[in-house]
């Protein structure tokens, strides 16, 4: 966290893993307008960096984020509170590289909205999860309704838009919304033992079923062409053979 305790974004980089932090812990991580206007230009920056093979969103504190701050979104008619929570969402989904959403708390509003635009979710037991423009009137995002109901489904995905009630963290594990649910403590634990995991894997398989499970299907011959030409697949099955662990070359 800043010393001040202004909101703000914070990363760091370890070991392969990037891991950026929503820090505002006067609003339980909600994300100001600055917020959400940095987030796309702090993660084009680490998409960049070779050194970077998983990115990890995370809340400080308590909290994943309970939304976005209104307070610092008002007053500012050239400013789209949507526009500028979507143009953020949609840089987190396209990142080239595996995301996990690491989450205690509440993570609410646009807090979800930005889980549902990581790759993957994990949460501690007591987690709260809920989408609720319905309690303010907002209209949804089309390209957010469509993200969220790829994670949970369509039923699912109705069910929080029209109620915009909380649901607790088994219940979110049921709905699809999570990966996993861990014991209070064990979230830091799992999440750095998964992402050795990660960092230890292709870049070239991942990125490659990062976009045909996220519908672009298009690309066959493109990615046939990156692993004949990659070394990856040579090097993972001699390593198979050999009992070693695999050294990786291709990047996105």
């Amino acid at each position: 966290m800043n010393a001040a305790g202004d909101p703000t974004l914070l990363h760091t980089v370890a070991d392969g893993v990037a891991t950026v932090v929503i820090s505002h812990p006067a609003k339980r991580n909600a994300m100001t307008a600055a917020m959400w206007r940095a987030l796309p230009e702090l993660l084009a920056g680490l998409a960049g960096d070779p050194a970077v093979r998983v990115l990890v969103l995370t809340g400080a504190g308590p909290t994943f984020c309970a939304g976005a701050d209104i307070s610092s979104l008002t007053g500012d008619e050239d400013q789209d509170p949507r526009a500028l929570a979507v143009t953020a969402e949609d840089a987190l989904a396209a990142f080239p590289k595996p995301t996990l959403a690491a989450i205690r708390g509440f993570c609410v509003g646009g807090g979800s909205q930005l889980a549902a635009a990581c790759d993957l979710r994990f949460a501690e037991e007591g987690a709260s999860f809920g989408v609720t423009p319905a309690k303010l009137g907002i209209v949804y995002p089309a390209s957010s309704t469509r993200r969220l109901a790829s994670v949970v489904g369509p039923a699912w995905a109705k069910y929080l838009l029209f109620s915009a009630e909380l649901i607790g963290a088994e219940q979110a594990l049921r709905a699809g919304f999570l990966n996993e649910l861990l014991p209070a403590g064990q979230l830091d634990k799992r999440v750095a033992e998964f992402t050795r995991v990660l960092a230890s894997r292709s870049q070239l398989t991942q990125a490659a079923a990062k976009e045909f499970t996220d519908g672009r299907t298009d690309r066959d011959g493109y990615w046939e062409d990156q692993a004949a030409g990659s070394g990856d697949t040579s090097e993972g099955v001699a390593a198979f053979l050999e009992r070693r662990a695999p050294e990786f070359t291709w990047t996105p």
